[in-house]
């Protein structure tokens, strides 16, 4: 009996190394995605929710947009798609927020698609999936915040789309918290990989 118990205590610290150890390549596979600026010419750039206040995009939805803007101003896509459902405001989806603030600096509306039902980025990125297949475009640039990207990239590819990462504009940080947002997008993603959808 105690050389069984043995055994069973090998195997299962053997399988928490091996899931720690899963973890941490993922952790930094994520923080390398996020310095990584891959936008090039694509069928459309997809512009990922975040808050929107009382009809106003939050800052974090603010610089997705304005970074997705300059890229569909530099002519990498004809197509913007933005994405994200109510979110904790009743009355606008954050995609609509996303949209009347595109049409506001110039975007043509008939330019931008719309994701609104979208409430996390496994439901958002197979609404896309569905859009894109509907609409027949193969390839996209996401747009998203850095340490997002990666999870984002993969859970958009999973549909059968070409996916390029295109991080907003902010300053590199390699403090506690934005390794925590790594591990978290680590964890979700692999929750993600198990058919455990978060």
């Amino acid at each position: 009996m105690r050389r069984i118990l043995t055994i069973s205590l090998a195997v299962a610290g053997t399988g928490l190394l091996a899931a720690l150890a899963y973890l941490g390549w993922l952790t930094v596979e994520i923080n390398r995605q996020s310095m990584r600026d891959e936008a090039r010419p694509a069928d459309v750039i997809v512009i990922l929710g975040a808050a929107a206040y009382r009809g106003r995009p939050s800052p974090v939805l603010k610089a997705r947009l304005d970074h997705g803007l300059d890229l569909f101003r530099k002519d990498y896509a004809p197509r913007i798609l933005t994405t994200g459902g109510a979110g904790g405001d009743p009355d606008f989806t954050e995609s609509e927020v996303g949209r009347a603030y595109l049409i506001r600096r110039g975007v043509p509306s008939e330019a931008i698609i719309l994701e609104p039902v979208g409430d996390s980025t496994v439901y958002s990125a197979a609404a896309v999936g569905e859009i894109m297949k509907r609409m027949k475009l193969s390839s996209c640039i996401v747009v998203s915040d850095g340490y997002h990207i990666f999870r984002a990239k993969r859970l958009i590819e999973d549909h059968g789309v070409q996916v390029f990462g295109s991080p907003r504009p902010a300053p590199p940080r390699n403090d506690w918290r934005h390794w925590k947002l790594c591990i978290r997008q680590a964890i979700g993603y692999a929750l993600w990989s198990a058919g455990i959808k978060i």
